[in-house]
């Protein structure tokens, strides 16, 4: 949901975005009410990849207090993500036993940028003032409101994030 015109998003709060699972079937991101949820560009092939450890790890501890963790598989850094999404999340099922939802494969960046990066880039913008996403694993956390309340870069460990995500889970 993004105006053609402006790039920009057109969607008002982040469960108004229109998104796919990894086999190409709607994902209901309304259904995200009231819960905290962590959305990160992943892939199979970077030194970031162990991110997936962690984020299992703080989605099986607090899943049951509200906690999603959305993974959208992105080729767009060093071609890490060469799959198709549901090889990607067969991949980081296998190795690293992700249980929370991979997504469709998208673009964070460039003309196809999906709406749900165009929507995150515009609500919280990264280091410097940069809206551009600068590699795998960046992580954006929206709160129970639909909010973009914090973006972490690719070196910030999914255990970095804890403490906020227990705040916000409440």
């Amino acid at each position: 949901m993004s105006d053609e015109t402006t790039g920009k998003s057109t969607a008002t709060s982040f469960f108004d975005l229109k998104v796919n699972d990894q086999y190409g079937k709607p994902y209901d991101l309304s259904a995200l009410r009231g819960k905290v949820t962590v959305v990160v560009n992943v892939a199979s092939k970077c030194g970031f990849t162990p991110n997936y450890g962690g984020l299992e790890k703080l989605y099986q501890a607090h899943k049951d207090k509200g906690l999603v963790i959305l993974g959208f598989p992105c080729n767009q850094f060093g071609s890490q993500a060469p799959g198709s999404a549901e090889e990607e999340g067969s991949f980081c099922q296998r190795n690293y036993g992700v249980s929370f939802p991979i997504l469709e494969k998208v673009e964070v960046n460039g003309d196809n940028v999906h709406p749900v990066y165009v929507w995150l880039k515009e609500q919280k913008a990264g280091l410097l003032g940069l809206r551009r996403i600068k590699w795998n694993f960046e992580k954006f956390v929206v709160d129970k409101d639909g909010k973009v309340v914090n973006r972490y870069a690719s070196t910030t460990t999914p255990e970095a994030m804890e403490a906020e995500l227990v705040k916000l889970l409440g």
